[in-house]
């Protein structure tokens, strides 16, 4: 298996929960020589400094931080929107999310469900002044990463359009001696492209650039 759940079940809603509930949340990527069990250790004790109730432990084995969907990982967001705990507790920043975006995606959530979150390396914690300043750093980040990325991909295009180069999908093979007769038999653009199984779009495209009437 490339996973194996460590969790304890969470309280009942009618049990008294003394002090903040808290998930443990740790990931290795391999199964060869890794094991858990350092950031269990690191996080349990941080718990126990803060006075932390630890209700849950959640485990990747064997899993990228690449992949999307991670079980453990999807078992805990799921906990955290039922509001199973009150603060999720990870290791390292790139033990939890696979990228600045999804990360803040993440903390955007949880700041919505009100579950606070804490990387015990990076020293951020959400409950804290410093820590939501450091969340802001990181969206601000996050939000100019996608900019670029989009500056460069207008760019792209403006250049690859003033080279002749088409953007976008490729074109779709038309008959146009067809559709032009078609046309100047007196047939809309509407029913040339009924017929042709075109889009009007694409129709009018033809018409335009062979200019007819």
């Amino acid at each position: 298996m490339l996973f194996e759940a460590v969790r304890t079940e969470p309280p009942a809603a009618d049990e008294e929960v003394v002090g903040t509930r808290a998930a443990i949340y740790a990931r290795v990527s391999t199964l060869a020589g890794q094991s858990p069990q350092m950031q269990l250790d690191v996080l349990r004790e941080y718990a126990t400094r803060r006075e932390l109730e630890v209700v849950a432990e959640f485990v990747d084995h064997g899993v990228s931080g690449a992949r999307d969907h991670r079980p453990e990982l999807d078992h805990l967001m799921a906990g955290a929107r039922r509001r199973a705990f009150d603060v999720v507790l990870v290791y390292r920043f790139d033990r939890f999310a696979r990228g600045v975006r999804h990360l803040v995606t993440a903390l955007d959530e949880f700041q919505a469900l009100g579950v606070e979150f804490v990387s015990s390396s990076e020293s951020l914690d959400t409950s804290t002044p410093m820590g939501r300043a450091m969340f802001a750093i990181v969206a601000a980040l996050a939000a100019l990463e996608r900019d670029i990325i989009v500056e460069r991909s207008v760019e792209g295009q403006r250049r690859a359009r003033a080279r002749g180069t088409h953007v976008g999908r490729p074109r779709r093979e038309v008959d146009e001696v067809r559709l032009l007769s078609m046309i100047d038999e007196g047939k809309s653009v509407r029913e040339v492209a009924r017929t042709t199984g075109l889009s009007r779009t694409v129709v009018g495209r033809v018409k335009r650039e062979r200019g007819a009437a």
